[in-house]
Order: structure tokens, then sequence, then C-alpha cells
């Protein structure tokens, strides 16, 4: 009767590390998108992720383009562009999420997905965000974010494999590179 108890365990240890593993990783996360549908992150499983904190009223705004293009030359391979309007900085990003989506749409024909606002600082810090941020995540990338559009990259297994600042563009050759290393190229 021991070994049936003992592999009982071992089998509701397994059950329960898989499930503490899944809940920490990008892939247990759900959020509301920009229209206020239901968004599993689970739906990203073999994607390569670039998660933007982003911001209408910002000097970094132009990156918008940016983050189009590259979305557009790398989606046909498993790459996603998700971006995450924040009102953490300077007030930088104060319209609804209708008002967001429109200017993204029509000034910058973003097209990649949109996410409701979130907070990416301080203690209402989405939960998405402290993952990212945390260094029980992943030391090498963990800290605060420090400004509208903050990038990291996910890769298709969902590890953060790089972290890249504001002043990072979206199509420097280093930002490009991660992207392509990722995708497999």
């Amino acid at each position: 009767m021991k070994p049936k108890i003992l592999a009982f365990a071992a089998a509701l240890l397994l059950t329960a590390a898989g499930a503490w593993a899944e809940a920490n990783s990008v892939y247990g996360y759900t959020l509301s998108d920009i229209d206020g549908a239901t968004v599993s992150f689970d739906q990203f499983r073999g994607k390569v992720l670039l998660v933007v904190n982003t911001a209408s009223r910002c000097g970094y705004t132009y990156q918008f383009d940016g983050l189009e293009a590259l979305y557009k030359k790398y989606q046909d391979r498993g790459f996603l562009i998700l971006g995450f309007p924040s009102n953490d900085f300077l007030g930088q990003e104060p319209g609804t999420n209708q008002e967001i989506k429109q200017f993204c749409t029509l000034a910058y024909g973003v097209s990649f997905p949109m996410f409701a606002k979130i907070k990416v600082t301080g203690r209402d810090m989405h939960p998405l965000y402290r993952y990212l941020t945390d260094k029980g995540t992943d030391p090498r990338f963990a800290g605060p974010i420090s400004w509208n559009f903050n990038k990291f990259l996910i890769g298709r297994d969902g590890a953060i494999l790089g972290r890249f600042r504001t002043q990072d563009e979206p199509q420097s050759a280093a930002v490009r590179a991660a992207v392509e290393q990722a995708l497999g190229s």
C-alpha cells in the first residue's frame, strides 16, 4: 500500500508543480484587450512576443511606427507585438481605451494587438508586469519599468529572452537581431 500512496503523492506534487509553473509564466495571464474582450495568453504559445508599455502623448510615441514595421516584417513567422497602454508616467496616456485605439489606428496604423490600459508600476501594478519585472522570474531582466516603451522579448516557450529600454528603437539592429534569433533565423 505504501508504494501506491507514494506514487499518488508524487503525482499530486508533479501536478501542483506544473500548475504553479503555468500560473507563473506569461501563459497563466488573462487580460482584457482594448475592446474589452478577454484574452488568455495561453493562445500565444509557440509565438515570439514583444510586450511593450505604451503612451499616446510621450516623446517616444513615434515608436509606434517602428513597432508596426517590426510587426509587419515578422508576423508571418510567428511574431506578435502586444501593446499595453499605461498612464503611469506624467499622465502621458490619459485617454479611454477607445480614444487610445482610435489614436493608434489613425495616427500610426497600429494593427498589432493592443490591450486595455493597465498599471505597470507601483502598488497597483498589473500581475503581468509584476511577473515581467520580478527578480524571481528572471534576475537578468528584473527591475522597475523606467518609462513608456520598455520592451520585453518573450520566446516561443514563454521564457523572457530580453529586455529593451525606452531608448532602444524597435527598428534598431539589437532589437531586430534579438527577434530574428528568437524566431530561429
